[in-house]
């Protein structure tokens, strides 16, 4: 049985066919379920202060004051968060003995004004430092698809967030985006996952990876559970969400990078998505995007990611090495090897890029692509295997960073019952106009 959208879980509190407290308590339980992710999914679970908040929702809502229609509805939040009264760990040890947070991110107080209910933290991959979501600390969150021999990985960063969406532990869930975190690991975990401008939700209280590239996004269950929570992530005001017809839409495939290398499965299914997407009335075109070809040699000294994350991380570095996951510790290493004047010639090289991808945009109405070039690897073939991890890294993380190097916004979409993600995309600043085309796009596909 589907898992319910935000929607239908407002109708229900609306109704009086259930209470914020029996939906918490529901989530609690599948959280502590043994036989279930919880212990994987979640480094942290505030059940009584969860328990207490639900119950101040219902006497909300008995009392005509509900703060939305979906106050009373339990999520739960990424690690990299400021929570007030919670260390904020980022998924390491490195920071477990820091002070906890005096208050909450803007992202975390916009969602409890609204009156969600906080769950707990989520299991990430450490400091968000790669696509696949596995964390020797805290344990691999196993997507939902196959979980028998150890299963396979959940994506990441942000994989504790969407198997909780996914298994019922958590209705929603807060993550963040540098090259893939929300959309990556929603589609190995057969949800729906957005990645905004990055300049639409602030970002101070989330600890960062890339400066400037991180974004704060929702990882839920459908198009319309996307656009309510980034409505209250943005600060804007909630509006309608109006479908487009697919029938002509301009949709730009790009032929260069995107389609290389695809499992056959994800080949097929996008495919089947594009066929039926063209039967519906939809303009496909396919054609090279020239600027994707440039990412790579862009970001061939480590990128952003390398350089704006060795700035924050040097200095522990040196003092606490020896605690931070090797894959990851790796990874910021390779800021070191960045100069000035490397960094300088990278952000005027992705400025350009930036302003000739938005005009190559510019006569379409999304950007349609596989959201991972790959079907979510067993961990058991990565996890004592560096070469089989970092080839699968770049291959989960490849088609995401495409979109936050243009700067874009984008939507994975699931396939019923595959681990497979079809991505639509905008250029900057068009987030409204894509949850539309999406949400068009979204009914076609499961009619």
């Amino acid at each position: 049985m589907p898992q319910p959208t935000l929607a239908a879980l407002a109708e229900d509190l609306a109704s009086g066919r259930t209470t914020a407290r029996a939906l918490a308590e529901a989530c609690l339980d599948r959280i502590a379920d043994p036989a279930g992710e919880g212990a994987r999914a979640f480094v942290s679970v505030n059940r009584e202060g969860a328990l207490k908040a639900a119950q101040a929702q219902d006497e909300l809502r008995q009392a005509g004051a509900a703060p939305s229609p979906f106050a009373g509805i339990p999520i739960s939040v990424k690690d990299l968060f400021d929570v007030a009264g919670e260390v904020t760990a980022a998924g390491s040890k490195v920071l477990k003995d820091n002070a906890p947070a005096t208050a909450d991110a803007p992202a975390v107080a916009r969602l409890r004004r609204a009156g969600f209910v906080l769950l707990g933290r989520n299991t990430m991959t450490e400091f968000a430092y790669s696509g696949l979501g596995m964390n020797p600390h805290y344990g691999h969150p196993r997507a939902p698809f196959e979980r028998a021999e150890g299963g396979r990985v959940s994506g990441g960063s942000s994989s504790g967030g969407a198997v909780a969406v996914a298994d019922g532990m958590a209705h929603a869930a807060l993550g963040t985006d540098t090259g893939g975190s929300c959309r990556i690991p929603a589609a190995f975990c057969g949800i729906t996952g957005y990645k905004p401008t990055a300049s639409r939700v602030p970002r101070e209280g989330a600890f960062p990876l890339s400066t400037t590239l991180d974004s704060i996004g929702p990882i839920a269950r459908s198009v319309a559970c996307c656009v309510a929570l980034d409505a209250i992530l943005s600060g804007s005001e909630p509006a309608p969400l109006a479908p487009r017809p697919v029938k002509g839409l301009r949709l730009l495939v790009p032929t260069t990078v995107a389609l290389d290398g695809l499992d056959p499965e994800v080949a097929k299914a996008f495919e089947a998505a594009v066929e039926a997407l063209a039967h519906a009335g939809a303009h496909i075109v396919s054609a090279p995007f020239p600027e994707f070809g440039e990412v790579a040699t862009i970001n061939s000294k480590g990128g952003f990611s390398a350089a704006e994350s060795y700035a924050v991380h040097r200095r522990l570095l040196a003092e606490k090495a020896d605690a931070y996951d090797p894959r990851v510790a790796g990874r910021i290493k390779r800021g070191a090897e960045q100069s000035a004047a490397d960094y300088v010639e990278l952000v005027a090289a992705r400025r350009a890029l930036v302003a000739r991808a938005a005009a190559r945009l510019a006569g379409f109405d999304a950007l349609v692509m596989p959201t991972v070039a790959i079907l979510p690897p067993r961990i058991a073939d990565l996890a004592t295997d560096d070469d089989a991890y970092g080839r699968a890294n770049l291959l989960a993380l490849r088609n995401p960073t495409l979109i936050n190097m243009i700067d874009g916004c984008a939507i994975s979409l699931p396939f019923p019952g595959a681990p497979v993600g079809l991505m639509l995309a905008g250029a900057p600043g068009t987030d409204q106009s894509l949850f539309a085309v999406a949400a068009g796009v979204e009914a076609a596909l499961s009619a």
